[in-house]
C-alpha cells in the first residue's frame, strides 16, 4: 500500500530529475523583444524556470536589491543595470556591434561631452517611466554635440527639427534656441518619443524608427506589409537605409553598455549631478552672472548653449545650468543672498526627506548649512536652494554703441577632398576634420558603417570663418565721439 509520504517523495524525485535535465536558452536567436509587457512576461517566465532549477541562484530579497542599488556609485553602471530591451543578436546587430568595437575610444570621447548633462537625462527618463535605452539616443543621434546641425536642419543632441520642437513646447527666438538647450530639448524629445510609442501601440522599435524618419513613412511601411501578408515587425519593414541602420545603432550600443567587450571600454562617471539648474527669475547678462557666481563666462556659455547671445531673452527662459562646486558655489554670498530660501524643521523631518521634497541632494543641503552630521532638531531653520525674486538687475545698465556692437559672422564652408588611406574609416576622418559622422556619410552617399577602399575620394564641407577685414580708424575718433556726445540736444 502506497503511503502519502512515499507518494510525495516519488513526485519530488520526478520534479528534481526534470529540473536537472533543463538546458539554458540560447541567446543568439534572431529576435528582439522591446515591448515592456513582453519583457515582464519573459522575466517572469525566466524567474519561474530559474526557481525550479537546482543550478539557479536564490532569488534576491527586496532588502538585498535595495542594498545593491545604494552601492552603485557609477552612473554608467546604473544605466547598464536598468536597460530593459531584450536583445538577441542578428546580422544587422552584429554589424553595428563590430563597428563600435572598431572605435574603442568612441564612448569615452562622447562621454566627456555628455558628462555635465547625462545624470539629468537619466533621471528625466526614469521620472517619465521610459526605457533607459532612450538615455543613450543622443550618443547615436549627435555624438552629444548641443549645437550640431544636420543637413535636414535638425538641431542639438536630440536632432529636433523646428516644427517638432515647437509642437512640444521648445522656445526659440533671436536670443535663445531651446533645441540647443540640452535639458529643454530632452523634455521635448522624451515627450515626442512617448507620443510615438502610443501611436505605434507600444512598439518601441517602430517608435524609434518614426523618430528618425517620420511616423507617416513607418505607418505606410507597416500597411504595405499588412496588405502583402508579411510580418510588420521592425526588421521586416522596407525603410530607408539610414532608418534601417538607426535602430541597430541604439540596440548595439545598449548591448555593449550592458555587456562591455574589449577593446571598447564602458566609460566611468560619478553617479551624482555635476551641474545644477537655477532659475535666475529675470533677464540676465552672462557677464554679470559670471562675476557674481565666480563661474567663468566661457564655462557658463559652454554649459548653456541654448542662449545665442550674451543676454537672455526678456521673455525667458531665465534658467541657467551651473557647475556644482559645492564648497565654492553653495557657500558663496551670491547664492545665499539670491537663491537660498528658508525651511523650518518639523517633527519626523530628516535631511533626506527635506532634500527630496525640495529636489536637492543631501550633500548640497548639508554644505549649504555647514553641517557635518545628519542631525537636525525641530524648529531649526535651514537654508534651502529655492530661487527668490532678485532685488537687483542682472543685466548691464548701459547700451553698447551700434558702431561697436558685435555682429554675427556668416561662416561659409569650403569643399575639401580627402583621399582614403589604408585603415581609414568614416568615424576617424569625421573626428579629424571635426564634422558630424552622419553628415560625412550623407555627403558621400554612404552608410555610417561603410568600409572605405584606399584611394577613394571623399568630399566634405568644412566651416571656415572669413578673415576679418581691417577697419580704418580715424586719427581723432575719440575726440569726434566726445564732441558729438557733448553737443546740446
Amino acid at each position: 500500500m502506497i503511503t502519502m509520504r512515499s507518494l510525495v517523495l516519488f513526485c519530488l524525485s520526478l520534479f528534481l530529475f526534470g529540473c536537472g535535465s533543463t538546458e539554458p536558452e540560447l541567446q543568439d536567436a534572431p529576435k528582439i523583444l522591446t515591448h515592456h509587457e513582453a519583457d515582464n512576461q519573459s522575466e517572469n517566465e525566466l524567474q519561474k524556470k530559474q526557481s525550479s532549477s537546482k543550478l539557479a541562484p536564490s532569488p534576491l530579497k527586496q532588502t538585498d536589491i535595495k542594498k545593491r542599488q545604494t552601492q552603485v556609485t557609477d552612473l554608467w553602471v546604473h544605466v547598464a543595470n536598468n536597460l530593459h530591451f531584450k536583445i538577441h543578436k542578428n546580422v544587422a546587430l552584429n554589424k553595428r556591434i563590430n563597428w563600435y568595437l572598431k572605435q574603442p575610444n568612441y564612448l569615452r570621447t562622447v562621454n566627456k561631452r555628455a558628462a555635465p548633462y547625462f545624470y539629468h537625462i537619466v533621471k528625466k527618463v526614469e521620472k517619465k517611466g521610459l526605457p533607459m535605452e532612450l538615455a543613450l539616443l543622443p550618443f547615436v543621434e549627435s555624438g552629444f554635440r548641443p549645437t550640431i546641425v544636420s543637413s535636414q536642419q535638425a538641431v542639438g543632441i536630440w536632432q529636433l527639427v523646428a516644427a517638432t520642437a515647437h509642437h512640444f513646447g521648445v522656445k526659440s527666438d533671436q536670443w535663445y534656441d531651446g533645441r540647443q538647450d540640452v535639458l529643454a530639448s530632452t523634455d521635448a524629445a522624451l515627450d515626442y518619443l512617448s507620443y510615438l510609442h502610443k501611436r505605434f501601440d507600444g512598439n518601441w522599435l517602430h517608435a524609434l524608427a518614426a523618430y528618425n524618419t517620420g511616423e507617416g513613412r513607418v505607418k505606410r511601411a507597416i500597411e504595405k506589409n499588412k496588405k502583402r501578408g508579411k510580418s510588420t515587425d521592425y526588421w521586416s519593414l522596407n525603410l530607408p537605409k539610414e532608418t534601417a541602420d538607426y535602430v541597430p545603432k541604439l540596440l548595439a550600443l545598449s548591448y555593449l553598455v550592458k555587456h562591455p567587450k574589449k577593446p571598447l571600454k564602458r566609460p566611468k562617471l560619478a553617479y551624482k549631478p555635476l551641474t545644477t539648474q537655477m532659475d535666475v527669475g529675470q533677464q540676465f547678462d552672462f557677464s554679470v552672472i559670471a562675476k557674481l557666481s565666480g563661474v567663468g563666462s566661457k564655462q557658463l556659455h559652454a554649459l548653456n548653449q541654448g542662449y545665442l547671445k550674451n543676454q537672455s531673452s526678456p521673455n525667458g527662459p531665465h534658467t541657467l545650468l551651473l557647475p556644482i562646486r559645492q564648497e565654492a558655489l553653495l557657500k558663496s554670498q551670491f547664492f545665499r543672498a539670491n537663491f537660498a530660501g528658508e525651511y523650518i524643521v518639523i517633527k519626523n523631518d530628516t535631511l533626506y526627506s527635506i532634500a527630496r521634497r525640495l529636489d536637492m541632494s543631501v550633500i548640497a543641503l548639508k554644505q549649504l548649512n555647514n553641517k557635518q552630521t545628519n542631525l537636525i532638531s525641530v524648529g531649526e531653520k535651514l537654508l534651502v536652494g529655492q530661487p527668490k525674486t532678485l532685488p537687483k538687475s542682472l543685466t548691464v545698465d548701459y547700451k553698447i554703441s551700434p558702431y561697436l556692437e558685435h555682429k554675427e559672422l556668416v561662416i561659409p564652408t569650403i569643399e575639401v577632398n580627402y583621399e582614403v588611406k589604408q585603415g581609414d574609416n568614416l568615424w576617424e576622418i569625421s573626428q579629424l576634420y571635426d564634422v558630424a559622422h552622419s553628415d560625412l556619410a550623407k555627403w558621400n552617399k554612404l552608410s555610417a558603417s561603410s568600409v572605405l577602399k584606399p584611394g577613394t575620394q571623399l568630399v566634405m564641407f568644412i566651416p571656415q570663418a572669413k578673415k576679418p577685414k581691417a577697419i580704418p580708424i580715424k586719427k581723432n575718433l575719440l575726440l569726434d565721439l566726445q564732441k558729438t556726445l557733448n553737443q546740446p540736444r
